[in-house]
């Protein structure tokens, strides 16, 4: 498995991605807003957007710098999960959405990609000496809560969101 910064290369495999999510049902995260643009726009403006989220100092008023990136299974080149990482939090974040937003495809769960994943994305706050990394997951999100704790998540609370209609845990992982 590896982390690929996005590349018109995965265009076909990135819009699967998102079709076999919405075919699930499923909610879709950290995608860097891939969903929406496909439904307003195209990938390559989406790629130009992730582009954007790397320009820290020109990222967008109430916006945070971040990286995108595609969770690959080498073997098949599959796009297995995406996962965002938020260089840093502004207040909204900080309370209700955390450094990390990540997604893996329904047909791909169970498997222990995503623990793999957010371990090997986790290095990136390594390299930026961020020592507390914020996630936050639904509480009804049993298997996302499980994932935090297998990478030493401590829940630190558990609150009622308005913005999303639901009990929210805000985890932290001391690095």
């Amino acid at each position: 498995m590896k982390l690929v910064f996005p590349n018109i290369r995965y265009k076909e495999k990135a819009i699967d991605f998102i079709k076999e999510m919405r075919e699930h049902g499923s909610e879709i995260n950290g995608t860097g807003g891939l969903d929406r643009f496909l439904t307003e726009s195209d990938y390559e403006s989406w790629l130009d957007n992730v582009i954007s989220y790397i320009d820290i100092i020109n990222v967008k008023e109430n916006k945070v710098p971040a990286l995108t990136y595609f969770y690959v299974r080498e073997e098949d080149d599959k796009i297995i999960g995406m996962i965002n990482t938020r260089l840093s939090l502004n207040d909204n974040l900080r309370k209700e959405g955390g450094h990390i937003g990540y997604s893996i495809r329904p047909t791909e769960r169970n498997k222990g990609y995503a623990t793999k994943m957010l371990t090997d994305t986790l290095k990136i706050y390594d390299t930026l000496g961020i020592k507390k990394v914020y996630l936050t997951c639904d509480k009804s999100n049993i298997a996302s809560a499980k994932v935090i704790q297998k990478c030493n998540g401590i829940l630190e609370e558990e609150f009622y969101s308005s913005n999303y209609n639901t009990i929210v845990q805000r985890y932290y992982i001391l690095r």
